[in-house]
């Protein structure tokens, strides 16, 4: 059926339904969503049953927008938005989402924005044409989630334009012929790092993730199998979550000729874009060609389609998404695949974290269909068992009471995203209550920007954190005792200085980052401590160090140089945005519905091996351990 002969069919429905004093100017397609325009807003909006049975009819996404002649530019919009509402208000950001017709406004007092009665919001409608959205503006303000929609914004014809072309390519006809779901490995099977999987169906290819290898070591995914050439008949890019080696090739894609969608969450759009920066630049920082450059980067971002948690789309003829809360970093999604009108169902689960956090609410694991599960093991091993949020917390508190005893130093490698967020909520919490002394705590690298994304999406965090910070107005993450390291000089500084304190620095795997300038200066010196909160991989300089490596090699422009390591050494597992062994199990227990098979990745081989027989024996589950360029038919 043609991309035309669809309109025509959802012209014909859509009259069936809206009544006819509604004016419906137009329809189109903009990627999975079918646009309806009207110039009678209020009445849509007046009815939600309405919008329901248009979904319905046409089994496809609905955006109802106002006509683009009832809209006033932008820039006047705003212009006339700052006029009507009052100062005390204290607008802090406006921006316009052209996607849904939605003007959202941050300000520090939301109800003034609002006014009495809503009075002041009404009077902004009449007068700008825009659905005005009210929220409270970030305690922090986030220079990436900024520049992201201030980006958008510039490229808004042509997002358009993609968008539309977009969804004239998913409104095309299944083909006929047997029916079949295969899924290949690409990277990230027995192994930790450069997680890559291909999604076939017979009328689509989809590729969940795209990273990097953790080492540095240059591995990446088998994009080269034949099963991904050429690269342009890709349907969709599904991203679970913002860390490097899931997302960290997936720019270089638009290098090589992918000019399709990614589909994730927002926040993991933006994280992605703040941790693929820093990436090019560290490259460049220890002499290494990147495989991609910024425009790559903002390429992607053009082509992000964002989804909530809960939310499900078409992303090709014959499959369609949701993404349900994974619990292991922000944005962090596990991705369910409804295949064929009822064909098979498959979950990725991405990294997962089975268990409530000081950020988040545990993972999901509960879906309306379910045949099939891939899942990862990071901690899959017999014996890996962690200890609970609390034991880990009085763990720190013990380590950190010592060290500050002998008036030592801190060094805490952490991923800019998640661990240094929960280890920030932990100390603050412990220096607040005087159970370790207050010392300064230095935030290095891109750790407060990632913070300031958190506090840009407080829907994303588990209700009692959002209480604390947005009703309580307590916010931990403003406390004094953080200091942000902006400057060189500033690094070197706290590196000279006797006095005890305590770095979060990145990155994690000690493979490059800020925190080897602090670990060069005080690894030497027995009162210092080192303390490991996140996965060390195989092949990383962290690994090397709680192996018991005396002494460790850095690679610097101009050469190497050796680092003797007498300070102390502590792992701390409890914070891990992984689930343990016992997590995984009761993970895979509670699942509702039950899958008849069960993939297992991301995790050493013994560790997947492991994890994929003692499913089979507990629960009768048929289970795999694929191995990286294995294709397996699951339908």
């Amino acid at each position: 059926m043609s991309v035309d002969k669809i309109l025509e069919d959802a012209e014909r429905e859509i009259k069936k339904i809206v009544p006819s004093s509604i004016n419906i100017t137009s329809i189109d397609f903009e990627g999975p969503v079918i646009v309806i325009y009207t110039k009678n807003m209020d009445e849509f909006a007046d009815n939600n049953e309405l919008v329901r049975l248009l979904a319905q009819a046409l089994r496809r996404r609905i955006s109802i927008r106002p006509d683009p002649s009832l809209l006033t530019h932008s820039e006047e919009s705003e212009k006339k938005i700052r006029e009507i509402i009052p100062k005390e208000a204290e607008v802090t950001d406006i921006f316009f989402d052209d996607d849904t017709g939605v003007v959202t406004i941050e300000a520090l007092s939301p109800g003034i924005v609002i006014g009495k009665h809503g009075a002041v919001l009404n009077d902004l409608k009449k007068k700008i044409g825009w659905a005005p959205k009210v929220v409270r503006a970030p305690p922090i303000p986030s220079k990436t989630v900024n520049e992201v929609r201030k980006y958008l914004r510039s490229v808004k014809s042509e997002r358009q334009d993609f968008l539309r072309k977009h969804g004239r390519k998913l409104a095309r006809s299944t083909s006929s012929g047997e029916s079949f779901v295969r899924m290949t490995a690409l990277g990230g099977y027995r192994e930790v790092g450069r997680s890559a999987s291909l999604l076939m169906t017979k009328d689509s290819k989809i590729l969940i993730d795209c990273g990097v290898m953790p080492s540095g070591d240059g591995a990446h995914p088998f994009l080269n199998a034949p099963e991904m050439q050429p690269l342009d008949a890709l349907d969709a890019v599904v991203i679970t979550h913002a860390h490097l080696d899931h997302s960290g090739l997936l720019p270089a894609l638009y290098k090589y000729g992918y000019e399709g969608p990614v589909y994730c969450t927002a926040p993991t759009r933006d994280l992605m874009s703040l941790l693929l920066i820093d990436f090019i630049k560290v490259s460049f920082g220890e002499a290494r060609k990147a495989p991609y450059d910024s425009t790559h980067v903002r390429e992607m971002v053009k082509r992000c389609i964002t989804l909530k948690y809960g939310e499900t789309t078409d992303i090709s003829p014959d499959v369609r998404l949701t993404f349900q809360n994974a619990g292991h970093i922000l944005g962090s999604a596990t991705s369910h695949f409804h295949i064929g009108d009822g064909l098979y169902n498959i979950a990725f689960t991405g990294d997962i974290k089975f268990e409530k956090s000081w950020l988040f609410n545990a993972a999901v694991n509960r879906f309306p269909r379910l045949e099939a599960i891939i899942m990862e093991s990071t901690y899959g091993g017999y014996h890996d068992l962690q200890p609970s949020r609390h034991d880990a917390s009085s763990q720190l508190k013990e380590v950190l009471k010592r060290t500050l005893k002998r008036e030592g130093k801190v060094i805490v490698p952490v991923f800019a995203v998640g661990r240094s967020q929960e280890v920030m909520l932990v100390m603050e919490d412990l220096m607040r209550n005087e159970q370790i002394p207050t010392v300064p705590i230095y935030l290095d690298g891109m750790i407060w920007e990632a913070t300031a994304i958190h506090t840009a999406y407080p829907e994303f965090l588990n209700s009692s954190l959002r209480t604390q910070i947005f009703q309580q107005g307590e916010n931990p993450f403003l406390s004094p005792i953080f200091k942000r390291v902006d400057s060189h000089e500033m690094r070197h500084r706290i590196c000279d200085d006797p006095e005890p304190c305590i770095v979060l620095a990145t990155a994690g795997m000690m493979n490059g980052g800020p925190v080897l300038e602090y670990f060069k200066a005080w690894a030497p010196h027995p009162k210092n401590t080192i303390v490991f909160v996140g996965y060390q991989a195989e092949g990383t300089i962290g690994r090397r160090i709680q192996k018991g490596w005396k002494q460790i090699m850095l690679n610097e422009r101009g050469g190497g140089i050796t680092v003797d390591v007498k300070l102390n050494i502590e792992i701390i597992d409890g914070f891990s945005g992984h689930s343990d062994r016992m997590q995984l199990l009761n993970y895979i227990d509670g699942l509702d519905p039950r899958p008849e098979k069960i993939l297992i990745g991301h995790g050493e081989e013994y560790k997947c091996s492991d994890l994929a027989s003692s499913l089979y024996r507990k629960f009768g589950f048929e289970t795999r351990a694929p191995m990286n360029l294995e294709t397996i038919r699951l339908k």
